[in-house]
């Protein structure tokens, strides 16, 4: 396939931000294409060919269309196995079958009420909405009982599928990044397990520069 990898999408949306940092970790060239979300261009085309849905991010790899961030990423390890970092070691199968455990996790279990819990701490803000306060209680009270599991999971390994880094970690990078930036951030400080382990994910190389992206 030729003609380069694209990501359509704006580096302050969730899963584009899941998308950049995979790219960064296995160390490949891409192209970011900005999409003007403001002048609704996530409607309009190109990017509605790219994504029926109307949604970012949007991915070309040669002459490959893909969207759905999480499909996206799942593309990205498998097809470029042999760079940069595994994320889903394809090696043990013991260990990949559990990395797929914890990225529906992730998917099932944590983004459901977390991103919610963003877009009212967060995203509500951005758009000059207010937040609903009884709506965080009851998000964080669930949260709560999420990372309970999280916190003992990660008792018996630094990363959730094992001893390294994996996809199922870098899924939860986006929503925790907005999550720690508000009040919400005590729930995982007053974790150990927890804590210790945002502070390994959110110090990678990669994630770094998926937030100097936002800042330019």
């Amino acid at each position: 396939m030729g003609g380069g990898i694209k990501v359509h999408g704006v580096p302050i949306s969730t899963a584009t931000m899941r998308v950049l940092a995979t790219l960064y970790e296995k160390g490949l060239d891409f192209e970011l294409v900005p999409v003007d979300m403001k002048a609704g261009a996530h409607k309009q085309e190109p990017l509605i060919s790219l994504n029926p849905f109307g949604q970012i991010p949007a991915l070309l790899d040669g002459d490959l269309t893909l969207f759905e961030s999480r499909a996206i990423t799942d593309y990205i390890a498998d097809e470029y196995n042999n760079k940069g970092e595994k994320l889903l070691c394809q090696s043990c199968k013991k260990l990949k079958a559990i990395t797929k455990v914890w990225l529906q996790v992730e998917g099932q279990q944590f983004d459901p009420i977390a991103s919610k819990l963003a877009f009212e701490r967060v995203f509500k803000g951005m758009l000059g909405m207010t937040t609903d306060p009884a709506a965080v209680e009851d998000l964080e009270a669930k949260l709560v009982k999420v990372l309970d599991i999280y916190e003992a999971r990660l008792s018996k390994s630094p990363f959730l599928a094992g001893d390294c880094f994996t996809l199922a970690d870098l899924h939860h990078l986006p929503i925790i990044y907005y999550l720690m930036g508000t009040d919400s951030k005590k729930l995982f400080e007053s974790r150990p397990k927890v804590s210790e382990w945002i502070k390994k994910i959110t110090a990678r190389p990669s994630w770094v520069k998926v937030l100097n992206l936002q800042k330019q």
